[in-house]
């Protein structure tokens, strides 16, 4: 039997596009305000995570278990797979856990924090960015941590003027809280200016990600930043290192660049340092060019070099990075939220939203034309991979983005060389995710049979296109049929989950796909990109909302087959997938999880474009969670917000740029927001 007969079918057709206060030396943590951190009192183990800041701002920040009395904690530098071990059992919470059952959960405190989102500017790169929207006016934005069992409220303040903004705590499994992923128009309203919205999950995986404004692009313009949830490590480590967020950045706003097709004097930002004339030589800088932004490892003490933890997130607007570091090899031993056997390379790829934990051992070695340097510095360097739509350097070593020292003192730029020919070969910058059979999850998944899809049936396709014509916007969708021209295009007025007793035909354009089973059952769907013709962008970051999913198959260059050949045993997973060029993905999750989750493009200007479609997972379930307005505390919270997302919507005044504009305010959301809105 084909396999196609037995699930639906997602197929992605890749089209033309048309033309459409600096920053300190690290990443400032948050400061909790938490249920007691009064540990005179407490009974169960209380610690500082070994995966914390050592020394600085934020040095203070403890796991706290006073709820487990009996336990303690395990991790030592030559064994993190361990996290929590009950004194008298023997029993662990560790790398083998099942993370995603709730009841294999430690059980930490409550932890509370508080941002806003201003407008600012920011001299990033030489290059002063008027147009900024920060979080706690800095970017990257604060340093969200907790700990594994952690439960984590945010309070999100709106000071933009002129914009609303919703948060989106990327990957976070948010297992029976949809309305709190943060997606305006799906899971709520956006937030008004001037209104507040609580934010409230649970920390069940453990790893590293970023939280970033899913409202339209403008995450692109600065809404972004890192957030740690500390836990075990499938390898062991002596420090670690504060995330490294790598993106590309340009001068004019990202809302702006979707219109126009053009990122102005872009550049490319290591923890939001980089330098605009590197990038392009014949930009001049406006103001100073900040220095490089610098890790530091110490020399090998009697022959035992540490090992030091790096945690990469990309959080671009359209650019896939490799990243390395001369001379020195990467242990990769976590893929988003998924801990994998470690393997090594001399570099590594990230898309859009996906992170990937590194341990790098401090012994530099030798490679073709890059000796080991005496002053012991080093490049660290992301290029842009071969799928970029983001303009093309036209200088040499653009890719230079940080710099590793010995030294600490040293204030020399390196002088050494990218990795040449070796054992690992050359560093590919072709646009393909890491090698399928390098990630191997820890904690193995098995892969039951595709519920959606009857053996009877041909399945359903799901078409994604990207259209050329300037008069249509949005520009791209993921639809069922090929036949109509439908992106996603959400209302924020309206979110779907005000909705979940809808029992009605949904308007096209919000793209709602039912998949109504049980929480054992895999839905699977295979998504196709087919290269139509030599304007096409190459490879799209998938990401799935509320769900780590399996990869059960990725094949570039090569024709749809009437027959897959899938893995379903403990294939790799996380929540962003290449989706290759000119090939396909076969991806699987469980519907385990009711509510409504956004699957799109990580190209924020894919995402714009309705490059997404909402999938409605377990309707039933979902309106038993959250019945009614009148009996759900959830829904009333979401209901109030929208009426102060209304009463600011409603006046065109408020609208960008407030002038002249009293005329379009009839023509509703579809003026205001003629992108998609994610």
């Amino acid at each position: 039997m084909r396999l196609v007969e037995r699930f639906w079918t997602t197929i992605v057709y890749v089209v033309t596009f048309g033309s459409i206060s600096p920053q300190s030396d690290q990443q400032t943590p948050l400061v909790t305000s938490s249920d007691g951190l009064h540990i005179e009192n407490a009974k169960g183990p209380i610690f500082k995570p070994p995966g914390g800041r050592l020394r600085g701002p934020g040095s203070d920040f403890l796991c706290d278990y006073r709820n487990m009395v009996g336990w303690s904690p395990c991790s030592t530098p030559d064994n993190r797979e361990c996290w929590l071990r009950n004194d008298r059992t023997g029993q662990e919470y560790n790398i083998h856990t099942n993370y995603e059952d709730s009841n294999q959960t430690p059980v930490g405190i409550h932890r509370t924090y508080h941002m806003n989102i201003t407008d600012g500017w920011l001299n990033a790169d030489g290059m002063n960015f008027t147009e900024g929207k920060f979080f706690n006016r800095t970017y990257p934005g604060p340093w969200i941590q907790a700990c594994w069992g952690d439960n984590v409220t945010i309070i999100i303040k709106n000071q933009l003027r002129k914009n609303g903004t919703s948060v989106h705590w990327h990957g976070i499994r948010q297992w029976l809280t949809m309305h709190m992923d943060g997606v305006n128009g799906v899971t709520q309203c956006p937030i008004a200016p001037g209104d507040t919205f609580n934010y409230t999950w649970r920390a069940m995986q453990y790893g590293s990600s970023w939280y970033h404004s899913h409202y339209s692009v403008q995450y692109a313009d600065g809404a972004a930043g890192p957030v740690t949830l500390h836990g075990p490590s499938s390898a062991s480590y002596d420090e670690p290192k504060t995330p490294l967020l790598l993106t590309d950045w340009g001068h004019n706003s990202a809302f702006e660049s979707i219109w126009t097709g053009e990122l102005k004097d872009p550049s490319i930002l290591l923890n939001g340092r980089g330098n605009v004339t590197r990038y392009n030589n014949t930009v001049h800088n406006e103001t100073a060019i900040p220095t490089p932004y610098t890790i530091t490892f110490d020399r090998p003490a009697n022959n035992k070099p540490k090992r030091y933890l790096l945690r990469i997130i990309n959080v671009s607007f359209e650019t896939t990075f490799v990243f390395s570091i001369d001379n020195h090899l990467l242990q990769i031993v976590g893929a988003d939220f998924v801990p994998i056997h470690p393997y090594t390379n001399t570099s590594l790829l990230i898309g859009i939203g996906q992170r990937y934990h590194v341990v790098v051992t401090a012994d530099p070695l030798a490679n073709p034309g890059s000796p080991i340097p005496k002053d012991g510095n080093y490049w660290i360097r992301t290029w842009r991979a071969s799928c970029f739509r983001f303009p093309q350097s036209n200088s040499t070593g653009y890719e230079k983005a940080g710099i590793l020292r010995y030294d600490d003192n040293s204030q020399a730029l390196p002088n050494t060389s990218s990795w040449g020919p070796n054992m690992y070969g050359n560093i590919s910058l072709h646009c393909s995710d890491e090698t399928y059979s390098s990630l191997r999850p820890i904690l193995p998944w098995t892969i039951g049979p595709a519920a959606n899809g009857p053996p009877d049936q041909d399945g359903e396709s799901f078409a994604v296109q990207l259209q050329s014509n300037p008069n249509i916007f949005p520009l791209a969708l993921f639809s069922v049929g090929a036949d109509d021209f439908v992106p996603l295009q959400i209302d924020y007025s309206n979110p779907t989950f005000l909705k979940l007793g809808y029992a009605g035909k949904w308007d096209a354009r919000s793209v709602v796909i039912p998949e109504n089973y049980t929480d054992t059952d895999w839905v699977y769907m295979i998504i196709r990109g087919t290269k139509l013709n030599s304007f096409s962008t190459g490879a799209h970051p998938i990401h799935l909302h509320g769900h780590d999913f399996a990869i059960l198959q990725q094949i570039e260059n090569a024709t749809y087959p009437d027959k897959l050949d899938i893995k379903r045993d403990n294939p790799p997973r996380r929540d962003v997938v290449l989706l290759p060029d000119n090939g396909y993905v076969v991806i699987a999750f469980r519907t385990d999880n009711p509510g409504t989750w956004l699957l799109h493009c990580h190209i924020a200007v894919h995402a714009s474009f309705g490059l997404g479609l909402q999938i409605l997972e377990r309707q039933k379930a979902a309106q038993d969670i959250w019945p009614s307005l009148g009996k759900s505390e959830a829904l009333q919270t979401a209901q109030k917000g929208c009426d102060h997302w209304n009463k600011w919507w409603g006046d065109c005044n408020n609208w960008w740029n407030g002038t002249g504009i009293d005329s379009s305010c009839g023509l509703g959301n579809d003026e205001f927001s003629p992108d998609s809105g994610i």
